[in-house]
């Protein structure tokens, strides 16, 4: 068994695209195509069938890629085990992480592990917290750094920082120059909200409903950075957010923003890996260093 057509085909699987693979190879989507067709025909039949916008799975494909997600898991940890024997952690790390919390732990990471431990390579996803769950679930992450709204009591997370929740306006608006503000206060505002389905989107409603109001949702964008410069551009237009998510237009003056209490909304980030997953050498090394950054900066995700 090859061990890189493995990898190959179970990447094809995931993406359901050989341009999307090709793209992340930096390599020609035909080369791709050739490599998947010589590894189809030692199977007896296709193992994908092509579509206009992408590979789907077939039946016997997935067959095949259920016997071989475990099969290629152990193979690369009995290799990664062989080679850190000799003293050198090595091996790739997938790290997914909530775009909040990218910049600059991603940076900082990236920077420790090529200092202290040269042979481990990171593979980063952004996304937002329901993906990077269902990524975790497929083991398509070794690790993740999201939100939850209670705090981890299980093995398989960490608790990392805890936030608060912000009414975030344009500067000037007279609702947040107050420190704090009653949740109760947004009936009626006029607010960019992430669109659904999403897990902040549903316990925002779910605080509203409580308080016996409905948010008023002028705009949603999935994109933190439209909801930013939506309300920091729009006098009269709120966004609610976590601190990290505007934290350098709050620096530059672009915005202005006051904690939302009662409820108080605390949101808690966390380092989470596949449940039932035994971490690679790299990976518990990737793991460690992450916590050791984020509890030198204060039990925060930016440095002080």
């Amino acid at each position: 068994m090859n061990i890189g057509a493995v990898r190959l085909f179970l990447e094809v699987v995931e993406a359901g695209s050989l341009s999307k693979v090709a793209a992340h190879r930096q390599t020609a989507q035909s080369h791709i195509s050739r490599q998947i067709t010589d590894f189809e025909s030692g199977y007896g039949g296709p193992l994908f069938r092509r579509t206009g916008r992408g590979v789907v799975v077939t039946e016997l494909g997935a067959r095949v890629a259920a016997r071989l997600r475990p099969w290629l898991q152990e193979t690369e940890q009995m290799e990664l085990e062989l080679k850190s024997d000799a003293g050198r952690i090595v091996g790739r790390v997938t790290l997914g992480i909530i775009p909040t919390a990218a910049h600059p732990l991603t940076t900082r990471l990236f920077e420790r592990l090529q200092k202290e431990h040269p042979g481990i390579s990171l593979d980063l996803v952004e996304a937002q917290g329901t993906e990077l769950d269902a990524l975790l679930d497929s083991r398509s992450l070794d690790l993740a750094v999201l939100f939850r709204f209670s705090k981890p009591s299980g093995r398989d997370e960490k608790l990392l920082s805890s936030v608060s929740t912000y009414l975030v306006s344009a500067p000037g608006d007279a609702l947040t120059q107050k420190p704090t503000l009653p949740f109760s206060r947004l009936k009626g505002l006029r607010l960019v909200l992430p669109r659904r389905p999403s897990h902040w989107r549903n316990a925002l409603d779910e605080a509203a409903r409580g308080l016996g109001f409905q948010l008023q949702s002028v705009a949603e964008a999935d994109s933190l950075t439209v909801q930013r410069t939506l309300v920091a551009n729009q006098p009269g237009l709120y966004s609610i957010l976590g601190p990290y998510a505007f934290a350098e237009d709050l620096r530059a003056g672009k915005v202005q923003a006051t904690k939302l209490v009662r409820p108080d909304l605390m949101r808690h980030v966390t380092l989470a890996t596949p449940r039932h997953g035994k971490l690679t050498p790299a990976c518990k090394v990737a793991a460690q260093t992450i916590q050791a950054l984020v509890k030198s900066w204060g039990n925060q995700l930016s440095e002080p």
